[in-house]
């Protein structure tokens, strides 16, 4: 209706059916929210008893526990909702869905949080009982498990909350234990000395998931080893008095571990050469530390790279050198007798000849090529150089009490005075040859921030090579699990394997106090676990009742029982905390299964329908489950994994604090609601990084906007809609048959989606279909039948049949991505029908399946963009007011207009009246209606005033308004 209805002797509007409709057409979520959150009530169990009594299948969503340590962040709010997409979805295809979240409360950031409060005290860790921090940090986690619970709720979140587990639970410190006896009992576990990532600063060792690598510029020396020896098939002259002595020269970024060498490798399939020096650059403003005379053995191919930092400007190359054979020298012998052993040349095929100087220099405590060529070549002593804090032993000759990293104060995590002080040594003994600096990738821990370092120390491994009871190497089971898992996306599967197939032996030993002991007891003569199985029943036992505290208070001997105590060597380091969430579906899932007796109303199976994390936990979460699961049970305990992306801020950079380009969630909901943030979780690819931030939030706000509209727009339009007015489909216009083909397409679509995670693909089609098919087809043309044709004319009736179907596929298929609106809408309408939430997704007949209907519609969309177009130029050319006002000409090419057989080509012009013109290309003639003007429906049509008892309407209305006069007599 373009323009105010002309003065007539009486107003109709009375006789209008206008959409009418509580619901509002702002949102308003902030604070609807959290009145439907009590509305709600247990939402959770109220679905999965309905579920249950419909003898739905079961599927379950194994929960990967966040840290309880702070508010929730927008990776959080990301991650929470997938996993609620899926368990809403899951309930909407008609399944009973186990979704249980977790916590993961052990590890280092909850300990450095109780360090410090105790600090503030005026008390050290070393002054803190182990009882009496490990009860601090149970209590911060505790406070934290509710303040996130409560957030993710907040959110939406739907799932067993009210049976939430934590990793510090005692029941599943617990079973932790028992599953880390699995691994002791069945030879698995070992212990090891060899070198392992170290952080000093958070003096424990590091597993490869607790490592990231940031830029870092290190020291860079060229350092040389004096050839001491060589065997006979040398060249007589190489140690000949006359020439200087030569030397091998070694590249290194770790100054530090030189008074740990005890090797030089070398490349069996690299050419070296002996080179002399015969010139020096001049005009240093320092002497160089090589002189002419010198000869130096480097890779041929690195040699003009080494000479050019040594300053060496012209070089003779003598001849080929075989290093094999070869000794040297410490090149700090000469200073200390300490360094006073002679350094052999071993063969190691981790040696090229890509940078450097074709030499490696072999520290086997700092480093794991280093260890393994060391112990290649029948080598047994590592030396243990480097302390627990990153300092230097007291054993280690002129370097003793220095620091390789510093672990206190504000210089914490830098390095220290180590590196300096061994150059300085080096110049001291003549044999550093060049120095520079270095800015390359190096491993930090994940936690702390801080440098990590190599170092050797006795630690606690999982095998990944030796053959199980099946026959297969842990490496081997766990890489045909990997195979036999369904990836979203696909190329995740590569991602782990490649990780699985390269990966170390795991270390599972932490030197820290927060967390599940290693609980068992070492015997003191052979060196290897205790297996007994009443022992490890009692540990468990005592575990379950009293938390894993009992291990580190209780004397040896409650749980050795005749074993005699002082043969007997309890371990107290504690378990890598992958190893916890590793074992998570041991003590959430496999308790409620059916076959091993649950009888309860929560049953779950395993292993798992699906693992639902970040892209990094390939090499975390998904990989300490899955080697946890193989080395128990012989499989992983997941059928499918799911990866996200990470949430970057709008210009694509990583969120930090520090930038101030952080989005809290919280903010969000507090300021548009959760749902908004939901609708913008649903329309990003997760698959990949996403962005986020106040204009992607704003057009997410416009989006939400559209869907709302619609909404309210089928609720007015539904007002008293009842069964006796729905037509069957034989009766419907070809427009509501195009509809219900749609809605039949859009069905299949949404539930293929669901049932392969892909949420975008949920609620693109469906806005697209809101806006395209509803809002710019389907309502504007149908709004005059809405609003003037009597109620009971067919047409009406068609309509409101139509939008009727609309509504409730609308409702349930966004029921899992914007709940709370999806609730609202519903309840508006029925009140008393029960919660939204609760329903399935409506069977979608097969006979609304129309291609040809479709074809039609489409074909009718060709020309109708054309009249479109044509209409807008006459309003803006003010030729018209409204559409009403026109009647068009539409001139066509033959065939064009079959498909408007049988239909009113006004009606879907929205114009008063059209003429349909065969012709060459499309064009229209817009011409103004040259007829009254319906005083009620504002159509300008001959048959205005065809009806003597209403002269200024149409017939149609005249019709109508005589039946609204009988019905409100």
């Amino acid at each position: 209706m373009a323009d105010a209805p002309e003065t007539t002797a009486r107003d109709y509007r009375d006789t209008v059916f206008l959409p009418e409709t509580p619901f509002p057409m702002r949102g308003g979520l902030p604070q609807k929210e959290p009145v439907i959150l009590e509305q709600w009530g247990d939402l959770y169990g109220t679905l999965r008893a309905e579920r249950q009594r419909q003898n739905a299948p079961l599927y379950v969503l194994h929960d990967g526990p966040p840290y309880a340590n702070g508010d929730i962040h927008i990776g959080h709010a990301l991650n929470k909702t997938l996993k609620d997409f899926v368990v809403r979805s899951r309930f909407l295809l008609g399944y009973d869905v186990d979704y249980v979240p977790g916590w993961d409360c052990h590890g280092l950031p909850i300990e450095w949080k109780i360090e410090e409060q105790f600090r503030a005290k005026g008390r050290r860790k070393d002054e803190v009982s182990k009882d009496e921090f490990r009860a601090a940090c149970r209590e911060y986690a505790g406070k934290y498990i509710d303040l996130q619970r409560d957030q993710f709720k907040r959110l939406g979140i739907t799932g067993d909350f009210a049976n939430r587990y934590a990793t510090m639970d005692f029941t599943s410190e617990a079973a932790i234990v028992a599953e880390f006896h699995k691994f002791k009992n069945s030879g698995q576990l070992y212990r090891g000395s060899k070198p392992v990532m170290w952080s000093p600063v958070e003096r424990t060792a590091l597993a490869d998931a607790e490592i990231e690598y940031h830029d870092h510029v290190s020291p860079t020396i060229w350092v040389k080893f004096p050839v001491t020896g060589a065997s006979d098939d040398h060249p007589d002259d190489l140690l000949a008095f006359r020439t200087s002595t030569p030397s091998i020269v070694i590249w290194t970024t770790t100054p530090w571990t030189i008074p740990a060498n005890r090797a030089i490798s070398y490349g069996p399939e690299i050419a070296y050469g002996l080179y002399e020096v015969t010139a020096m650059e001049e005009g240093l403003e320092f002497a160089p530390w090589a002189k002419p005379g010198d000869r130096l053995i480097v890779a041929d191919k690195l040699a003009e790279d080494v000479f050019k930092a040594a300053k060496i400007t012209a070089w003779t190359r003598v001849y080929d050198i075989n290093p094999s054979g070869l000794e040297c020298a410490h090149p700090l012998a000469a200073l200390d007798s300490g360094y006073g052993f002679s350094v052999p040349l071993l063969a190691g095929d981790h040696v090229t000849d890509d940078a450097g100087t074709g030499f490696v220099h072999t520290a086997p405590g700092h480093g794991a090529d280093d260890f393994e060529v060391w112990k290649a070549h029948g080598h047994h002593e590592v030396p243990d150089t480097v302390d627990p804090d990153g300092a230097y032993y007291p054993t280690v000759p002129l370097f003793a009490g220095l620091k390789v990293l510093e672990t206190e104060g504000k210089k914490t995590g830098k390095f220290g005075p180590a590196n300096g002080a061994v150059m300085e040594k080096l110049i001291e003994a003549g044999n550093l040859l060049a120095r520079g600096r270095l800015e390359h990738s190096y491993p930090h821990s994940w936690r702390s921030k801080a440098p990590i370092i190599f170092r050797n120390t006795p630690q606690w491994f999982i095998r990944m090579d030796e053959s199980l009871a099946s026959g297969d190497s842990l490496r081997e089971t766990a890489l045909k699990a990997i195979d036999d898992t369904a990836f979203h996306p696909a190329a995740g599967r590569n991602r782990i394997r490649s990780m699985v197939e390269g990966r170390p032996d795991w270390l599972v030993s932490r030197q820290r106090a927060w967390g599940t002991p290693l609980a068992m007891f070492i015997d003191k003569q052979t060196g290897q676990p205790l297996h007994d199985a009443e022992v490890d029943a009692r540990i468990v036992k005592a575990v379950a009742e009293h938390g894993a505290d009992i291990w580190f208070t209780a004397p040896d001997s409650d749980f050795l029982g005749a074993h005699d105590p002082a043969r007997y060597e309890k371990v107290e380091d504690i378990l890598d905390v992958w190893f916890d969430s590793g074992s998570t579906h041991a003590f959430t899932l496999d308790p409620r299964l059916p076959e091993h007796g649950y009888k309860g109303d929560r049953p779950a199976h395993w292993p798992a329908d699906l693992y639902l994390e970040g892209s990094d936990q390939h090499r975390g979460w998904f990989q300490s489950s899955l080697l946890e699961g193989c080395g128990t049970r012989g499989r992983a305990p997941f059928k499918a994994v799911l990866t996200h992306g990470f949430t970057l801020d709008e210009k694509g950079e990583k969120m930090s604090k520090s930038k101030g380009n952080t989005t809290d969630p919280l903010t969000i909901i507090k300021e548009s609601g959760a749902d908004i943030l939901r609708l913008w979780v649903s329309l990003v690819d997760y698959s990949e990084d996403q962005r986020i931030g106040k204009q992607i939030l704003q057009t997410t706000v416009d989006a939400y906007r559209k869907l709302r509209n619609t909404l309210r727009y089928l609720l007015g339009a539904l007002a008293d809609f009842d069964e006796a007015e729905r037509l069957p489909l034989d009766q419907m216009p070809p427009l509501e048959k195009f509809i219900l083909h749609r809605l039949y397409e859009l069905d299949a679509h949404v539930r293929q989606a669901y049932a392969e995670y892909r949420f975008q693909d949920v609620v693109r089609p469906v806005l697209e279909f809101c806006s395209n098919d509803l809002s710019a087809l389907y309502f504007d043309i149908r709004k005059d039948a809405l609003y003037c044709d009597r109620p009971d004319s067919l047409r009406r009736r068609a309509a409101r049949t139509v939008m009727d179907e609309v509504f409730m596929r609308l409702t349930a298929w966004l029921a899992p991505l914007t709940p709370f609106t999806m609730e609202e809408a519903w309840t508006t309408r029925f009140p008393d029908a029960g919660t939204n939430c609760a329903r399935v997704i409506p069977e979608t007949p097969a006979e609304w399946n129309n291609p040809a209907e479709a074809e039609r519609w489409a074909a009718i969309n060709t020309v109708l963009e054309v009249v479109n177009e044509s209409l807008e130029a006459a309003r803006r050319d003010k030729l018209i007011g409204g559409a009403l006002d026109a009647w068009p000409t539409v001139t066509a090419p033959a065939g064009t207009f079959a498909p408007f057989d049988g239909l009113d080509a006004a009606e879907i012009f929205r114009t008063s009246g059209a003429e349909l013109v065969e012709g060459d290309a499309i064009s229209v003639t817009v011409a103004l209606a040259d007829h009254p003007k319906c005083a009620r429906s504002w159509r300008r049509v001959p048959d205005v005033g065809s009806d003597p008892a209403y002269p200024d309407l149409s017939a149609r209305d005249a019709d109508a308004v005589r039946y609204w006069d009988q019905t409100h007599a």
